[in-house]
């Protein structure tokens, strides 16, 4: 159950900070920097795509956004946890960090990664 905290996975954040078809539906939970948490493995790979595609000054600038809000660091409990949910769901190592941080802090997550519509506790949108 959510607590009114909010998640948004990295493709979420690239899609609204490129102004993309969807950046409209994520706006709400980044703006409400109050109840977002942001984990840093999303920093991470915020960072790298943003580096990639533009340049170091444009990715620290996004992480900077990002960090105004809650970081969540990856530590021994949430990896483990995050194992068992890899094993139990067949979810890549990136999407089950995602989902075990936001089910452990009770956030709603925000994606639009398809395997992830349907769960608890998430909003998802189908990538335009």
């Amino acid at each position: 159950m959510s607590t009114g905290l909010n998640l948004v996975d990295s493709c979420g954040w690239l899609e609204y900070f490129a102004n993309g078809a969807n950046a409209d539906f994520f706006a709400p939970a980044i703006e409400d920097t109050a109840r977002l948490i942001v984990p840093t493995l999303c920093l991470f790979e915020v960072f790298k795509r943003i580096l990639q595609q533009r340049n170091e000054s444009d990715a620290l600038r996004a992480v900077a956004i990002m960090r105004q809000s809650h970081t969540i660091d990856l530590n021994d409990h949430l990896a483990l946890s995050a194992a068992h949910l890899s094993v139990q769901t067949k979810l890549a190592l990136a999407d089950s960090i995602i989902l075990t941080c936001a089910r452990q802090q009770k956030a709603t997550l925000w994606t639009q990664d398809a395997h992830f519509e349907g769960m608890i506790d998430v909003r998802y949108i189908a990538k335009k």
